[in-house]
């Protein structure tokens, strides 16, 4: 019997909880079920060093120079 009224109350639970978490979908039209999705924000600016185009060219041409070996001396 303690089983049968613990479903119960676990029921009822469910049923609220259920009806809480649908009232904030009540502006939706029936028959959708999801809302358009949403515009991708528009990027302004680099967000990292490795985004940024700027960045990007003055690391490749130090690595460039880096890269070069040095001329050799007349010693």
């Amino acid at each position: 019997m303690l089983y049968l009224i613990a479903f119960a109350v676990a029921a009822v639970i469910a049923l609220l909880l259920w009806r809480a978490m649908s009232a904030d979908r009540a502006d939706v039209p029936r028959g959708t079920g999801t809302t358009p999705p949403a515009a991708p924000p528009h990027r302004t600016r680099p967000t990292g060093p490795d985004d940024d185009p700027d960045f990007l060219r003055s690391l490749d041409e130090s690595m460039r120079r880096d890269d070069d070996p040095p001329p050799p001396s007349k010693d």
